[in-house]
């Protein structure tokens, strides 16, 4: 008698063990899905920083024209970092970031012919940031992907004339000729 009490005691013992360890999984399951939620929201900011970096170092390039030369996007992304167009080079930008969304070294850059007139991620994946954004990116508000986010040196792209509208061409890379928007599905 003593011995079947001990193996009904030692079952239940494992019984409660196994549901603990079914709770426990779970309960780290929720754990996980919270931290990937904020990684994402923290690189959805860091988006925002890096993009207003460009924006803003392609707007610094287009007003820092020296006296006599016309104003001009830059020509690729070397020259935020080293404008010799001054006999001292001056920076409009510390560094090239990378795109905290894709972690890759590039962006996607918004041409008007062959100049810079901003950057996109290049990553497809669905914002979780839907509205409540910054008055220069109210129009990043409901976007599918990240790639619609583009941060455009605005005053530029919104003096040309509606006609050519057409020339603003994104790109992927300094090297390669420019290329159309990928079309939604």
């Amino acid at each position: 008698m003593m011995r079947r009490s001990r193996h009904r005691c030692s079952g239940m013992m494992l019984l409660g063990l196994l549901i603990v360890l079914a709770l426990a999984g779970i309960g780290l399951m929720g754990m996980v899905d919270n931290w990937t939620v904020a990684r994402q929201r923290e690189r959805e900011q860091q988006l925002l920083f890096v993009g207003d970096q460009y924006r803003l170092a392609i707007r610094r390039y287009y007003y820092a024209a020296p006296a006599g030369q016309t104003r001009q996007l830059p020509p690729n992304m070397q020259v935020l970092l080293e404008d010799d167009r001054f006999p001292i080079p001056v920076r409009h930008l510390r560094r090239l970031y990378p795109d905290p969304i894709t972690g890759n070294a590039e962006f996607g850059e918004l041409r008007i012919g062959d100049r810079i007139a901003g950057v996109y991620s290049l990553s497809q994946a669905h914002p979780f940031k839907q509205d409540d954004f910054a008055p220069a990116y109210q129009n990043f508000a409901g976007q599918e992907h990240y790639q619609d986010w583009v941060f455009a040196f605005n005053s530029t792209v919104a003096t040309l004339p509606a006609n050519t509208q057409t020339a603003i061409q994104p790109n992927t890379s300094a090297i390669s000729p420019p290329i159309s928007r990928p079309q939604r599905r």
